[in-house]
């Protein structure tokens, strides 16, 4: 490649970030600050900076590996690989019927792969068990929001809006570790003038610059969003004039909100009264908030209902749909948002259309050239299909997901797996769950192919080929097409991203998440295009994108938005004698989802070596636990090993344990798989432990 300044994107986290990429003599590559890129202007943590380093990592896959007679995996050729693979997907599906056929995609695909994956599961392999690893993201956020709006998208405004506000509530959110650069709108914020109110069982990084700090018990925070909304009532703080132009359902919601008044959730949540009525009056006070949630209130059996409770606080305030108000969804995964929207997840299909609407069967059945009655109805969400596998889902493809660190209950999840007639994994590394494949294919990597996705704010983006891929490798799109291929169907999955994405912005359009008036030249030019961005009729100029959603109507069949009537309810899983202390899981700055990437880069490795346990020091002392001491952490479906971090930045009946990592201090051994009954969440952020010190 030419040594000139490629620009691009991180391939991490939802905001990102651009960044200059420029291969060097060496052969390795630099990152350079891209300033014009609005988002992180410059700005990149310690994992977008490192992120070339997998690039020519040792660990780097360059042949395909399949399962020998012995059982070891060995060097194949390509050819032989996806013979393999196509033989026995076929040989599954002829024996068994197509739904013994699996596919799991990942949030971290491109919109080219995700759209091309979901095409191949429903076209060529007519399965409807496809799901992917961002229903353990924001699915929870996105079932509310659609509830709510009639449209989910992650943040219904841009990024530049949060520092204009008056006050933002952030629900279970580490900004400052998950995603660095975006902390500078929260700082800016409180520059302006504003206020920043951090919802978290821990004293983060992020709940350290807070104005005020809510340390709820794990689990209660669709208790404390209640309360607030008691006190927004009974205090008189009710836009009554919006409720009754923009809002349908504010009766039932206030009659289940009064039920919660401030000393019975105080109870419940561990918040003070008067720190309940401290942050009714910082959102109330100014003219316009915010309410962003993430993965804590997300992750969550009820976390629909959470999301949609807080949703309800903007509601009843008057703060959504109008300027630099709002409820918004701080996306984890990079693609996240896109990997969603156009066919990877058990019910939708491109554009966001639901699979179960005949109209959008027939729309996208058109571009596909296929029967609409030929595809498949919606299957499994991503933890039931991973506990199908060995019984009735026989064969799994699997393309950027490492489940058996991410997934909740992870030792079911690998014995699962590992009962399976057939694995095959797609990866850029032998992650643990490749390891356990019989053919792994390695494919490129976000700077060696070029592609397109969706950040945090709905803004579509492209990310550009910058290196040449090392030999040996090949993209996602080329497995897709060696396989549809070999497995009769010879057309409709081109190699080339933007030719994929030409027929997915036909799919989309008229779509919820329209992508017809969207390019790669105008995603070259303007710095990303937010959706929904319809193509323009004869002779009229470009749609200029839509960054601010909702400000004349919401997006339902009458306008308005919908209220949620729900109660607190207990967690799946509560303390006992037997199990006395609540788990909460998260992730750490150094390191990023199940590791499989960050944890092969030497700098990130220093930073966070290893799990860890976090407790307060009155655990510690009854444990007679001290710092660095290995501490065992016991649920009902395993045990995970790490050292005690001992710390007073976390609630006395709490334990914390980041998810990154595989082997004895896997933390989501742990965790319990109950599943939200919407959005099919499991409830990863709670769940009942005991603690021990290991001798």
């Amino acid at each position: 490649m030419p040594n000139t300044a490629t620009p691009t994107h991180c391939p991490y986290c939802a905001l990102q970030c651009g960044m200059n990429l420029t291969p060097a003599a060496d052969g390795t590559v630099e990152v350079g600050e891209r300033a014009d890129f609005p988002v992180n202007r410059g700005a990149l943590c310690g994992k977008g900076r490192t992120a070339p380093a997998v690039l020519a990592s040792a660990a780097r896959l360059t042949s395909p590996l399949v399962r020998s007679d012995g059982g070891e995996l060995v060097p194949a050729g390509w050819d032989e690989a996806l013979d393999r693979i196509a033989g026995s997907l076929a040989r599954t599906r002829a024996e068994r019927g197509a739904d013994a056929v699996g596919v799991l995609g990942g949030g971290g695909l491109t919109n080219e792969k995700a759209y091309a994956l979901g095409k191949f599961a429903r076209v060529v392999l007519g399965t409807s068990q496809i799901d992917y690893n961002g229903r353990f993201c924001m699915s929870s956020a996105a079932a509310a929001g659609t509830k709510a709006f009639g449209l989910d998208r992650g943040l219904p405004f841009p990024l530049e809006d949060i520092p204009k506000t008056g006050c933002v509530i952030l629900v279970g959110s580490n900004p400052a570790e998950t995603m660095p650069p975006s902390l500078r709108y929260f700082t800016e914020l409180r520059e302006n003038g504003g206020t920043l109110i951090v919802v978290d069982p821990r004293r983060t990084r992020t709940a350290e610059q807070a104005d005020l700090h809510l340390a709820p018990r794990p689990g209660t925070d669709l208790a404390l969003a209640l309360g607030m909304l008691h006190l927004v009532v009974a205090e008189g703080r009710v836009d009554e004039r919006y409720v009754e132009e923009r809002t349908a359902g504010w009766e039932r919601a206030r009659a289940a909100a009064m039920a919660h008044w401030p000393e019975y959730v105080e109870r419940i949540t561990g918040v003070s009264v008067p720190e309940l009525r401290e942050a009714v009056r910082l959102f109330c006070a100014p003219e316009a908030a915010m309410v962003l949630t993430a993965r804590g209130p997300e992750q969550q059996a009820k976390g629909t209902d959470t999301v949609g409770a807080w949703i309800n606080l903007c509601l009843a305030t008057g703060r959504a749909g109008r300027p630099l108000s709002g409820y918004g969804c701080l996306t984890g995964q990079g693609n996240g948002q896109g990997g969603r929207e156009h066919g990877q997840k058990a019910d939708q299909l491109p554009g966001y259309r639901k699979l179960t609407d005949p109209a959008a069967r027939r729309h996208v059945a058109g571009v596909w050239g296929v029967d609409p009655d030929s595809l498949p109805g919606p299957g499994r969400s991503a933890y039931e299909l991973l506990d199908a596998m060995g019984t009735d889902v026989r064969a799994l493809l699997l393309m950027g997901s490492n489940p058996v660190v991410s997934a909740p209950r992870a030792a079911h999840v690998e014995e699962r797996l590992r009962s399976l007639d057939f694995l095959a994994v797609c990866d850029v590394v032998l992650s643990e769950t490749a390891a356990l494949a019989d053919v792994v294919l390695p494919v490129t990597q976000w700077a060696e192919e070029t592609g397109t996705t969706t950040n945090l704010e709905g803004r579509v983006l492209l990310r550009r080929r910058a290196v040449t891929p090392p030999d040996g490798v090949r993209g996602d799109l080329e497995v897709l097409h060696g396989l549809a291929d070999r497995l009769g169907v010879e057309k409709g999955f081109p190699t080339g991203p933007e030719e994929v994405f030409e027929e997915l912005r036909r799919a989309s359009a008229g779509g919820p998440a329209d992508y017809s008036g969207i390019d790669y030249r105008r995603l070259g030019e303007e710095n990303g295009v937010f959706w929904p961005c319809p193509a323009p009729g004869e002779d009229a100029p470009p749609h200029p994108g839509t960054p601010r959603l909702f400000l004349d109507r919401f997006a339902t069949d009458d306008g308005r938005a919908r209220f949620a009537a729900v109660a607190h309810r207990p967690s799946a899983e509560e303390p006992d004698e037997a199990y006395p202390v609540l788990l909460t899981t998260g992730r750490v700055l150094a390191q990023y989802q199940s590791g499989a990437q960050t944890r092969r880069v030497a700098e990130l490795n220093a930073a966070a070596p290893g799990p860890f346990v976090e407790l307060h020091p009155r655990l510690a002392a009854r444990l007679g636990a001290a710092e660095g001491d290995p501490l065992a952490v016991v649920s009902r479906r395993g045990r995970a090993v790490a050292p005690a971090r001992i710390t007073t930045g976390i609630r006395p009946d709490t334990v914390f344990m980041p998810f990154h990592w595989p082997g004895e201090g896997r933390a989501n051994t742990l965790t319990n798989p109950a599943l939200d009954p919407t959005s099919r969440m499991p409830e990863f952020k709670v769940c009942a432990v005991r603690v021990e010190v290991a001798r």
